[in-house]
């Protein structure tokens, strides 16, 4: 099944009159998209001069490809460059929509055109880390027998979203996002194109508007131009018959700067680590900056709390006790009120994030988790016992009752006194280091000056 029929097929095969037709009611970002390597905008880092994605492509000698990159880094179109650069017929499915009833009939037309002519067919497949394991493991026979060449576009990490024996198959390169730079530079090719372009208008744009177009297209070359041509259509020529764009009619054309980010893919991840890396190392601005835009980018605000709330304990911790209950309450507060006003509660909670001391200590807890794992744990020593369950056993036998041995400590001199709490096995043993910054120095001191008090008066 191809999603894209209409739209793809000027890249079907067929005459070259056939594949190079322009569908004149096409968005100019359809009738723009690249034909051929020299046509191709970006990616020089495999396919710039004497790169091997190039020599490869140069030779005809293309094996199974994936491609990994964020959205619209030209990953659907380096796939038709390919098949055209090599002639090959070109087969699309959707990895969201079609599954192994689409692939088999793909491989049933691949065989009968390699039987017919020897042309080698080439199946991209869309965002192909939506398949399953059973579904990309379809795959492997096919490519193996040669019926078909594969090329993968997905924007999550291969090497957790696609199974391994399908990986050792391919090759995998890496696209990354498109700069503004390669945006004018497709606004500028399709002002002069006077076939699939708006050469043949009469068209000015200032440099200031097409400056806005490409930065608020946020690497988006189609985005770009279809803003462009709504920009050009919409405009009234002058009485010399000139359509002038200036930057105003940029802005009405495209008027929210889009943000690339997929809050559900390898992004998010990479931002959410950067907003935790951010706090963690007290910088408040670089902080702010990722959570706006994980914000724009869609994410949840409830998620980017949950991470607060962590880090509240992770990386703070007793350092400022109160900023676990800082960002609990800033939480509350977001979802009585939610946006935009919530922007005042997440900035709270974000900047004194930032702005506290630092302590990591809670992460005794893993130590002491870790001791218990592999060593057990060790028998409660009687003091520590239950006073009534071990009251019983101490009338039975007629014997003291070791729970008689506690020591109370609000009996004691600034209620702390000197006793044993852990198994015997284990007593020696410290997890739990204090740090020296913030309010946990404070209180580690005060225990600290307790304990010389009362071992003082011992003496």
């Amino acid at each position: 099944m191809d999603l894209f029929k209409e739209e793809d097929q000027e890249y079907k095969t067929g005459s070259g009159k056939e594949r190079n037709s322009v569908n004149p009611h096409e968005p100019l970002a359809t009738r723009m998209r690249p034909r051929s390597l020299g046509e191709f905008v970006g990616q020089d880092h495999i396919v710039g001069e004497g790169m091997m994605l190039r020599r490869m492509i140069e030779s005809g000698v293309i094996g199974s490809l994936v491609f990994y990159g964020p959205p619209s880094s030209g990953k659907t179109t380096l796939a038709h460059v390919i098949s055209r650069e090599i002639n090959a017929e070109f087969e699309i499915l959707n990895a969201v929509l079609d599954g192994i009833k689409d692939l088999r009939q793909v491989v049933d037309r691949a065989e009968k055109i390699q039987q017919m002519n020897g042309r080698k067919t080439i199946l991209f497949v869309d965002e192909i880390h939506r398949w399953n394991k059973a579904q990309q493991d379809a795959l492997l026979p096919h490519l193996e027998s040669g019926v078909i060449t594969l090329i993968g576009a997905t924007t999550e990490n291969p090497f957790y979203s696609l199974v391994g024996p399908l990986l050792s198959r391919c090759q995998l390169f890496e696209l990354y996002d498109l700069t503004v730079d390669h945006v004018l530079t497709m606004i500028d090719r399709a002002l002069e194109d006077k076939e699939r372009g708006l050469g043949n208008k009469n068209v000015e744009v200032t440099p200031e508007a097409k400056k806005h177009l490409a930065d608020f297209a946020g690497g988006d070359i189609r985005n770009a131009l279809n803003a462009l041509e709504v920009a050009v259509l919409s405009s009234e020529p002058d009485e010399d018959g000139v359509i002038h764009i200036d930057l105003d009619i940029a802005k009405e054309c495209i008027q929210k700067r889009s943000v690339r980010y997929d809050s559900t893919g390898d992004e998010h991840y990479h931002y959410a680590s950067a907003f935790i890396k951010s706090m963690r190392g007290s910088d408040p601005d670089a902080a702010l900056y990722w959570m706006v835009a994980m914000l724009e980018g869609g994410d949840d605000p409830n998620f980017i709390f949950r991470r607060m709330l962590i880090l509240a304990s992770e990386d703070v911790g007793m350092a400022d006790p109160h900023a676990l209950s800082v960002i609990n309450a800033a939480h509350e507060a977001f979802t009585k009120c939610g946006m935009p006003e919530g922007f005042y509660f997440l900035s709270h909670a974000c900047v004194y994030l930032s702005l506290a001391p630092k302590s990591n200590s809670l992460g005794a807890i893993f130590s002491v988790r870790s001791e218990i794992q592999n060593n057990g744990i060790g028998p409660v020593p009687a003091h520590l016992q239950d006073k009534t369950a071990n009251s019983k056993k101490a009338r039975y036998l007629d014997v003291k009752n070791a729970s008689d041995e506690y020591k109370y400590p609000h009996s004691y001199d600034h209620h702390w006194v000197e006793q044993q709490y852990l198994p015997d096995d284990v007593n020696s043993k410290s997890w739990y280091e204090a740090g020296d910054i913030g309010r946990e120095q404070k209180l580690a001191d005060r225990i600290e000056a307790i304990k010389k008090a009362y071992r003082k008066s011992r003496k």
